[in-house]
């Protein structure tokens, strides 16, 4: 049994085949994470001492980075004692994982290869979510895939997914073709800590691409709801698509006041706004990087250059906080 120590003191216990997430969270100690497979790095930190082995690959990390003792919490477990130098989200009250049974209420297209899904819990279930948090929804082939919730908690119990097609995908021949209103699923979760931190005074900065936009919605739906000593000094939105039926919400009303920047990567004939990646765009318009907070959702590779570019330009390091969406193989 081998014992990882945190930055501000705090210890778990590490044994077996356990990673050093699950084991945090088995003790109580909440670290971020999100796509749990070794590919997104959201559960990045830093190795100080002790030895680590990897339970999968980290293909989240760069090279350099791992030359540097950064590790995947969820990708590996300990050797030996160990100081972790990771995030805490100990002040966050991570809602429990339940796992429910849910009902198609809803299936809408939003977009050609974009369904709306929403799923309604019993009227008894005490289901609970943070903004920005995901589920995975299984089918009743046992498939489960992951999907963000689109909209911040209410009273109805409704859930909002934005579901993209994929060619040859197990779960999209579902969605696509098969689901009905009504169908009995499962869901698990919450999941996931793509959540908002400390916001007060802060330039607020949401990056998304795809159906990426899904978290980012549910996040600016819950500002309208906070504190005023609590409110950002801006709220900014990227959102990115190829092409103009990939931007298929009217982000500009959505919750509450703030600039919205629509950004096509290849871009249509009659196209006059912004054109090419959220990340370059977002550094065009010149933004106070050091008094910002940016989260990131999308693709994993506008997640990796995101961060790469801005924290280049300026941002803190901490204060870039992402969801990557990784293929599942056969979604």
């Amino acid at each position: 049994m081998a014992t990882a120590k945190l930055a501000d003191g705090r210890a778990f216990p590490v044994s077996g085949e356990t990673s050093l997430l699950d084991a945090a969270l088995a003790a109580g100690i909440a670290l971020p994470y999100s796509c749990r497979t070794g590919r997104c790095s959201t559960c990045k930190a830093q190795v100080h001492g002790g030895g680590t082995r990897a339970l999968m690959a980290e293909s989240g990390l760069t090279a350099a980075e791992l030359a540097d003792g950064w590790i995947l919490t969820c990708a590996r477990t300990a050797d030996s004692d160990l100081s972790l130098d990771a995030e805490s989200l100990d002040r966050i009250a991570l809602p429990p994982v339940k796992t429910l049974p849910a009902r198609i209420a809803q299936l809408e297209h939003l977009a050609p290869d974009v369904l709306r899904v929403v799923l309604r819990l019993p009227p008894t279930a005490g289901f609970a979510y943070i903004p920005g948090q995901y589920i995975d929804v299984i089918g009743n082939n046992g498939i489960r895939r992951s999907y963000s919730l689109a909209n911040a908690p209410s009273e109805n119990k409704l859930l909002e997914l934005h579901i993209r097609a994929v060619e040859n995908g197990a779960m999209s021949q579902f969605w696509f073709k098969e689901a009905k209103v009504n169908d009995l699923l499962r869901l698990n979760g919450p999941l996931g800590t793509f959540l908002l931190r400390d916001t007060a005074n802060v330039d607020l900065i949401f990056l998304a691409t795809g159906t990426g936009i899904a978290p980012v919605k549910a996040l600016l739906e819950s500002l309208v709801h906070l504190p005023e000593e609590e409110s950002p000094r801006s709220v900014t939105v990227l959102w990115g698509g190829r092409h103009a039926q990939d931007l298929y919400l009217d982000v500009a009303g959505i919750g509450g006041n703030h600039t919205y920047v629509p950004v096509q990567s290849r871009p249509d004939a009659d196209w006059t706004g912004q054109a090419g990646h959220v990340q370059d765009v977002l550094l065009r318009l010149n933004p106070d990087l050091k008094n910002a907070a940016v989260y990131a959702c999308g693709s994993d590779a506008m997640i990796h250059s995101a961060r790469q570019r801005l924290v280049e330009s300026g941002l803190p390091p901490k204060r870039f906080y992402s969801d990557a969406f990784v293929c599942s193989g056969t979604n």
